[in-house]
């Protein structure tokens, strides 16, 4: 099966942002969208380009178009926010993200009436039913397909530390999981989701295709649900492995060291120089360290095995990708990963108010922080 890969304007940026929709007097989530939806919708009767259903009725996602740059992204984000917010506020329904709600329960929610999600629930069954989960996707444009493979393996000597900085799922249906980001675990029970494999010519990967089509796998290359994964009808590499941000000053500043890892390494091939990369083994056991303790993992850094606490890398990445950030017009918001070192994740935030509170508070947080745009 030929993959054909449609050439994209280089480090082009568009972002999607998956949000709760929250009863402003419970707490709990709302089976609303449809109905926020049609009050949105064009008067055309066309879809909204920038407000779009998901695989939940609790759920909208905000997106934006095709960018040259994190801030002009999330300026479009911004305004899909604010465009929803009269309906919502009419509603009494409430904004809100992060990868999983802290006490909601999977089993009371509803699938969004769409083909394709209904054949997701009726093949993966119970754990289709789980997947009350919320995430933000990267997609960073690449102007030559023979780029693609060898920027993509390069990204997993260092997805687990965007998944550490944006975990914000210690909660799943009222429990304190232990984990920094209970969203990964979950969300990897799916069947073609998780940690990608790490193909070294783009024909394994259209064999792979093929034989995942052939068998009834897949329908569609879009059910590859991967942490990372080629977009070829958008000419992309998508970045999906990080939880939803509580607020867009968080969505942005993983966003942008994202956008900066990639321009890096398309740098790099510029030159001649040969990608880093990892054995499979270290990228699953980073995945799962990063899940389990956040910003407190020690990552496997580099083939050798070297292993270094997730924030000291981070720190050094952000003074070596800082002239990239400059170049990509980014720099305001890469500095905000700084932010998160300094105070700390959104998970870690969510743990410290439920010690002095309850669940209840912890939704209010996340709530606040929506409206506010910047951790609290």
């Amino acid at each position: 099966m030929l993959l054909p890969f449609t050439r994209s304007q280089r480090s082009s940026v568009g972002i999607e942002w998956e949000l709760q929709l929250v009863d402003a007097d419970s707490g709990d989530l709302r089976q609303a969208a449809a109905t926020v939806l049609e009050h949105v919708a064009p008067a055309d009767g066309s879809a909204h380009p920038h407000i779009h259903p998901e695989l939940l009725l609790n759920t909208v996602e905000v997106v934006s178009g095709v960018c040259r740059t994190v801030g002009a992204a999330g300026a479009d984000l911004q305004r899909a926010v604010d465009e929803l917010r009269p309906v919502t506020d009419a509603l009494r329904i409430e904004l809100a993200s992060a990868g999983t709600h802290p006490f909601a329960r999977p089993t009371y929610q509803k699938v969004t009436n769409k083909e394709r999600y209904a054949t997701l629930i009726d093949r993966t069954r119970w754990w289709g039913r789980q997947m009350l989960l919320y995430g933000v996707h990267v997609h960073v444009g690449i102007e030559d397909r023979a780029k693609v493979l060898p920027i993509l393996r390069a990204l997993m000597t260092r997805f687990a530390h965007l998944q550490s900085l944006a975990a914000s799922s210690p909660f799943w249906g009222g429990e304190d999981t232990g984990y920094a980001s209970n969203r990964a675990m979950m969300f990897q029970q799916l069947p073609t989701a998780g940690v990608p494999y790490q193909f070294e010519r783009w024909e394994e990967l259209e064999r792979y295709v093929d034989d995942m089509t052939r068998t009834g796998v897949i329908d569609t290359f879009s059910e590859l649900r991967w942490d990372i994964r080629p977009s070829p009808g958008l000419g992309t590499i998508e970045v999906r492995v990080c939880d939803a941000a509580t607020n867009l000053e968080e969505v942005l500043a993983v966003s942008a060291l994202t956008h900066c890892l990639v321009e890096h390494y398309s740098s790099m091939l510029d030159a001649g120089e040969t990608l880093p990369s990892v054995p499979r083994w270290f990228v699953m056991e980073n995945k799962w360290r990063s899940a389990r303790y956040g910003m407190d993992a020690i990552l496997i850094v580099d083939d050798a095995g070297e292993e270094e606490l997730v924030s000291d890398t981070v720190a050094r990445m952000l003074v070596e990708l800082a002239p990239v950030a400059e170049r990509l017009g980014c720099a305001a918001e890469l500095a905000d990963v700084g932010r998160i070192l300094d105070g700390g994740a959104s998970y870690q935030r969510q743990l410290a108010v439920a010690a002095t509170g309850n669940l209840d508070d912890v939704v209010s947080s996340m709530v606040a922080e929506m409206r506010a745009g910047h951790p609290l």
